[in-house]
This record gives C-alpha cells, structure tokens and sequence, in this order.
C-alpha cells in the first residue's frame, strides 16, 4: 500500500465493494477483522446493510435535472456534499500516514472529517494538511483532565467542532478481535493520549479508562470547557435524541457504532426517522451506519437526515492505496450519488422528497449485499482452518487439538471383510446376483438402503425401538444436522437453543442456514434443566418459538461433561411441557468405557428426540455415514401429515442425493458381524481412549500439583469418557496464544473460546486425547506446562506495564 499522489487512476471495476474486496487482500486478517468485525455475531453490522436494501426509490420522471446540486451548508460550512468522514480509530493500521492520507482526500473533494480521540497522527499534523472541516471524536473518559487535554489541542489546531460518542460506556464483545487475540502491533498508538502504554489491547483499555457512570449532564459540562460546538453520536431513540437536544447539542448523529457496541441493535437507518421526528429541526442530524452506495446517500436523506457519515469504506480505500485510494473511494460516492439523483429526478441534496423512497416487504432471503452469503465470514467458519493451518505449520508439533478417532486398531483387510459380509448378507435374503450387482454400484435409495440393520443395531445396543422407514442414512452426521435445522425451523422466529460451550458443527450449520442461536450456558456438572426452561421462557416472552436444544448428552464435546439420568428425565419432561424437540448427538457414547446412562431417546415416550448418529467413532471415520432417526409425525405446509424422516429425505435428495452404497455396504459389514452391538466391536478402541483420558488426567496431575494450580490459575474436569478435557488457565488462550504455543513450546491446543456461540471460553483450553501415544501425552503435557507458566508470567509482565502506564496517564 502506498500513500500515493492524489489524483492516480483508480482500480477497475470501481465499487466500493471492491474496494472492500482489495483491502481484504491486503490487509493481515487480525487488522481486517479488527476493521471489520462487530459485536457479538454481528447481526447489528448485516442489520445496517439490510435496511439499506430493504428501502425502495420512486424515482420522478420528465424532472428535467441535468447536473443535481449536491453542496450543503451546516455548521457554517459548506460541504462538496452531504457526507462527512465517520471517526474511526488507529487508521495507521491501514496506512503508515494514516489519518493525515484520509484529511487529505477529503480536503480534496470538500468533505470533513471527524478524527478519532485515537488517531494515529497527531492534530498539529491533521490540520497541517486539511483543507474542509475538521472535528474531534470523544469517549466519556474517566479523567476528566484527558478529555481536557485533547479537546485543548484540537482547539489549538483549528478543529471545529466536538463529537461526544455516547454509545461506548465500554467496548462491544467483538468476537473475532477475542479469538485473534487482537492487540496493537509495535508503534501504533494513539498519538493524541498521554502515555504509550495500556493501549495495546483496546477492550482492555476501554475497561478501565471509559466512565459508565456519566449521565446526560456530562453535555453540558463538555459545552462550558469549549467554545466549540458539540454534537452527540450514538442515538437511536427519539426519547434520546430529545434528551441530547435539551442538554444543548448541536447536531445528532444516528449511530449504532457500526454494528460494533451492542449486538442487536436496531439498524440505524431504521432508527433515523424517529429521531428526525423526535428532533423537529431544532438542529441537524446525520446518520452513520451501511452507506455503501451513492443509492444509500440518498434514501438517507429522503429519510430525513441531513447528512451521512462514511466509515469502512474509508478504511478499505486507505488500506489499498493510501490518500489516492480514499480520494476515489470518497468520488465514487459521490459519482454514484450523482447518478442516482438525476436518475430519481432530485435537483438538490436540500430538497430530497420524503416520498422518494418506500420500504420493499421483508423476504426470508433479502439479497444478501456483497459478492457471498454473510454467513460464509461468520467466525465460526473460520475455527477449523485456522487449526489446520497451526497443525500443517507446526508438524513437529504435538497436537491436542483434532478430535479424531484412533486408527490404530482399523484393519485395511476388514473392509474388505465387511463388504463380502454385506454380499452374503443379501444373497442369504434372497437378492439376486443383478439386485446385488444394482446395490452396489448404483445410486440406491435417498433415505438408505441399510436402515432395517441400523434400527436393528439401535434395538440391540441402545434400546431404542423405531421403524426403518424412521431412519435417514447420512453423509456423515454433519449433513444429519443440516437436514433437521433446515426441514424443522419454520419460521423466522424460530430459535435453536444449544447448550455452551457447543460443538461448532450444530452451530456453524445453524449460522448458514440463518437459524436463530439462543445458547444456554452449561454448569461446572453440565447443562441444567433448570437453565434451559429459563431461556425457553424467555424466547417465548419476545414472540419467537424455541423449537429445538441440541445436546450432546455424552461426554460431550467440546467440555467432556455427561448428562445424567435425572437431567436426561427432566429434560424430557420440559420438551413436553414446552412442545421443544431435542437434538441428540452422542457419538463417543459406545467408544468409552464403564457403564453408559440410557440414551434420551430410549427415554423417549413422546417422540421429542431426534436421534443424529455417526458410524465414524464405531466403524471407521472415512465411511462418511451417520443417520437419522426422525419418527414423529408432522404436519405438512399443504395440511397433510407424514413422518418426518420422509420429509428429511426429501430435502436430502436435493443436496447429496444418496449415501455412498459401497460406505453404507462396509458399515452393514460391521454392523451384521457384531450383531449390532457395536460397543462389542470397539472393546479394544474403548479401552484405549479409556487409557488415554487416564494417562492425561495423571500427567496434568503430575506437571501441575497443588501448588502450581493455586499459582498459575489452573484447574480441569475429570471426565469419565470420550476425547476431551476441558483445562483453565489464568491467561487470555486466544490464537495468539496458540500461535506462541505452537512456535515456541511445540504443542496445540484448542481455544474454547471457538466453542461459545455468545462469547465465553476465552481463558479455557480443549485438550484431545484421542489419537496420542503414552509417550505423546507425557511430552505435550510437559510442554504444556511450560506453556503456560510462560504464558502467566507474560501476562502478568503486560498487566504491570499497563498499570504503570495508567499511573503515568492520571500523574
């Protein structure tokens, strides 16, 4: 990236997405995601680009407009155009001249710019090279004298106006900054605050140096300590927006801090016609929040506001070429404005009519407004590639990270055995030598051909008594949970409550078919009863249905806890009170040893339990088969009813059509050789993960006795089966942390972060034992600890630091 010359030519294809697409290329993604992410799963941030593609235009004909004036006055100014520059903090991550390359552009076209109270330039520079308005961004700081000191330079350097942001008391959960471990790389720091130290974590520094306790008063004290105007940013209610006029503001800005404080939020044009309302003129007000598009300009202004701020866009064009990239990014927009205008038959930004635009009617799948479906970014897509990434990178490493069965028992030749076992098995039922020769090597039917062995097994193994035609075969259970969320999930109220920490599959499936995630958090024994009637009643109390929990009842993962059997009862007892189904997936259940507590669906009398199985723990995972078991009758859209295995096959004959023949012929094999009772097969398997989990628990004990855990902060579960145990720690075990882990002591780890769909886990480690040696256990154990005594003393080195830093800031 360059801080070029204003006036180079601009890239092809010249839209501000692709602007966003170069940047994205270009940027380290710790810095685009820091850019780029929201609170929370980001509904805030989509709900602000929604709303603009929601809104409508009725354009005017025959209006004779032929150049639209696009100048505005406010403020004593006039602008080129009625946007303005959003504050947006450490632009210097995009670009080494960072805020003084974005004054630039936007002197050039005529804009102002409102700078951050954390730019990376100082104010001297800033107004040194401006040439349109310039404006200070404030938090609430609890030092008062900070925000003296900075409102006092920027007076000093001919800024014109103040900006209170109101929205921050502290800083959103902003789940990709939490997982990256974000921090400031060396030398970016706020140029303008005292002290360089205690900033290198923002949330961190937002904590401790941000006041939550100040009430509206704290405008009136701003306006008597400066001669400037000061207008409030973060409003979106009229009853605000009322309050903010009568302590004396002189503008409003419309803002949900880009999607980036509270996660839920109304998107804020939605907002903006209320608050325009709630003002009546008494002072202008702008909006903040989704312009993308010259299109968006305009309905905002149609919608009353007098003016909009542009926020990521700029970071977008900084990152790619520095001053000339913000300067074609700002005359985009307004090109794009332009067109629009005369296209709509508007002669003037002063005079957009308020019944230029109309809101289309809401559909389930709006458009979405890049290039791929939001849900692709979500950052739980993410989790499993970036393991993969520290595995391949780190070979030597020893992995706890991959929850993967142990292969060493896995006979190449068994497949075979199993196959021929599978032919004899049809021949014996009297299939001819062409129906075998058609099993085999075709298609075979959607729901599966081998569902009488699997119903079979059930009975035998679990106790569970259901028809063959209840079964659907799967590729693997993953597809088994998109089959179910995509056929039960109705409406756009319905919500699927899972308990966390949660297996990412459930959740990552939920986030691509839009289905509403409600978690409930799990107790130190596991998920309660009790917790989960108190999220259903809450669902139910803001108009939407929970439908469905997902559970993993048996030494689950990520956590390794077990549900036991009051919890498994009760459970029941609650769906039927509640009309909830209840997603069960236990696949480590016949793979550990010891006596198993029955399964939720051989308790099931009032078919609530939608069983999600897999055959990769008890066979072998590159068979890639699961199934389905889904016997409860439900009600068609047209009025009819069927059973809902048949309608999950329905849905699975337009996405992978079949189960492989041959995979579903192997695992019959191995079904029919151990009649059914697959835990009998596994005896071998089970005792070694049983081991494993043993052999763990006594290296932890080993290398962290008493002393060290009261020390280091360190404490785990003790879990009677499966792969994983759950490990806290007294640091942040963030990616960060795993990269640091890797590189220097040589053993991975899972962040549990990546486990909770709402935020949480953030100093918790997934330790998996599943494939280890003895050997393997007792090195990663050791590096482990190593690990995290290093880890603890750096944390505690940082925590020192930033509260001298603090020291010095209050001296």
């Amino acid at each position: 990236m360059s801080d070029s010359t204003i006036g180079t030519q601009p890239p092809s294809a010249p839209t501000l997405a692709y602007y966003a697409h170069l940047a994205w290329q270009r940027l380290d993604p710790p810095v685009w995601d820091f850019f780029e992410g929201g609170a929370g799963h980001e509904r805030t941030v989509a709900a602000n680009l929604e709303a603009f593609d929601r809104i409508r235009i009725r354009p005017s004909m025959l209006s004779g407009v032929v150049e639209p004036r696009l100048a505005t006055e406010l403020f004593g100014h006039d602008w080129a155009a009625p946007i303005a520059i959003a504050p947006m903090a450490y632009q210097t991550l995009a670009c080494p001249a960072g805020e003084t390359a974005t004054v630039r552009a936007a002197g050039h076209v005529g804009l102002p710019v409102i700078v951050s109270a954390f730019a990376g330039r100082p104010f001297a520079e800033l107004a040194a090279h401006a040439s349109a308005p310039l404006w200070l961004q404030l938090y609430c700081f609890r030092d008062r004298a900070t925000t003296a000191r900075l409102v006092a330079r920027a007076e000093a350097a001919g800024f014109e106006a103040v900006v209170l942001t109101v929205d921050a008391p502290r800083l959103g959960r902003r789940l990709r900054d939490l997982r990256n471990g974000f921090r400031l790389p060396a030398g970016i720091t706020p140029a303008n605050l005292d002290g360089a130290d205690g900033y290198a974590d923002p949330a961190s520094h937002a904590l401790t140096e941000f006041d939550s306790t100040v009430d509206w008063d704290v405008i009136g004290r701003l306006r008597a300590s400066t001669r400037l105007p000061v207008l409030v940013k973060g409003v979106l209610t009229g009853v605000d927006a009322g309050r903010a006029v009568e302590a004396g503001a002189a503008g409003v800005i419309v803002s949900n801090h880009g999607g980036r404080q509270l996660d839920g939020t109304v998107a804020a044009l939605d907002a903006l016609p209320g608050v325009v309302g709630a003002v009546g003129g008494a002072c202008p007000v702008l909006l903040d929040g989704g312009v993308r598009r010259g299109t968006d300009v305009l309905t905002a202004l149609a919608l009353g506001a007098d003016a909009v701020l542009l926020g990521r866009p700029v970071l977008h064009g900084l990152a790619v070429d520095g001053s000339a990239g913000v300067l074609h990014v700002l005359e985009l927009l307004i090109e794009e404005l332009t067109d629009a205008m005369v296209l709509g038959g508007v002669a003037s930004t002063s005079g957009v009519p308020r019944d230029l635009t109309h809101e289309a009617p809401v559909s389930r799948r709006a458009a979405p407004p890049a290039d791929l479906y939001a849900g692709v970014a979500d950052p739980v897509m993410d989790t499993m590639n970036f393991l993969n990434e520290i595995t391949v990178r780190h070979a030597d490493a020893i992995s706890f990270a991959p929850g993967r069965p142990y292969d060493g028992f896995f006979d190449t030749e068994q497949i075979f055995v199993y196959l021929r076992r599978y032919l004899d098995h049809l021949a014996a039922e009297g299939a001819t030598p062409a129906q075998i020769r058609d099993a085999m090597f075709q298609y075979g039917p959607t729901a599966g051909q081998i569902r009488d062995l699997i119903a079979a097994s059930l009975r035998a193994e679990e106790g569970v008594d259901v028809a063959p035609e209840s079964i659907v075969v799967t590729v693997g259970c993953q597809e088994a949970m998109f089959l179910v969320l995509r056929a039960i999930m109705a409406g756009l109220d319905d919500v699927l409550l899972v308990s966390s920490p949660c297996y990412v599959g459930i959740t990552g499936a939920a986030r691509l078919l839009d289905v509403p995630v409600v978690p409930v958090d799990e107790r130190e024994n596991g998920l309660s009863t009790v917790d989960v009637e108190s999220a259903v009643r809450a669902e139910i109390a803001r108009g939407r249905r929970p439908r469905a929990v997902y559970v993993i009842p048996d030494h689950s993962n990520p956590s390794g806890t077990t549900m036991p059997l009051p919890a498994r009862r009760a459970l029941l007892d609650l769906a039927a009170r509640y009309d909830l189904l209840v997603l069960e997936d236990s696949p480590y259940r016949l793979v550990s040893a010891g006596a198993r507590v029955p399964a939720l669906k051989s308790l099931d009398r009032e078919r609530r339990v939608i069983q999600l199985g897999s055959f990769a723990k008890t066979v072998f995972p590159g068979a890639r088969v699961g199934y389905v078991v889904a016997d409860q009758r439900v009600t068609l859209p047209d009025g009819r009813s069927g059973l809902l295995a048949d309608q999950l096959a329905k849905v699975k004959s337009m996405i992978t059509v079949n189960t492989s023949s041959l995979s579903q012929a192997a695992v019959a094999g191995a079904l029919l050789a151990s009649d059914g009772h697959l835990a009998d097969l596994n005896r071998d398997t089970s005792a070694h993960y049983g081991h494993a989990m043993r052999r763990t628990l006594d290296q932890l004990d080993r290398h962290f006795p008493v002393e060290a855990r009261e020390r280091l902060c360190v404490r785990w579960n003790r879990p009677s089966g499966g792969f994983f145990v759950t490990l806290r720690v007294g640091f942040p075990a963030d990616n960060a942390a795993l990269n640091r882990s890797a590189e220097e002591f040589g053993v991975i780890w899972t962040p549990m972060s990546y486990f909770y769909p709402a935020g949480g886990g953030e100093r918790e480690i997934r330790l998996s034992i599943s494939y280890l040696t003895d050997r393997e256990i007792a090195d990663g154990v050791a590096r482990l600890a190593r690990f995290v005594e290093a880890e603890t003393a750096r944390q505690t080195r940082e925590s020192e630091q930033q509260e001298d830093g603090k020291g010095r800031l209050r001296r």
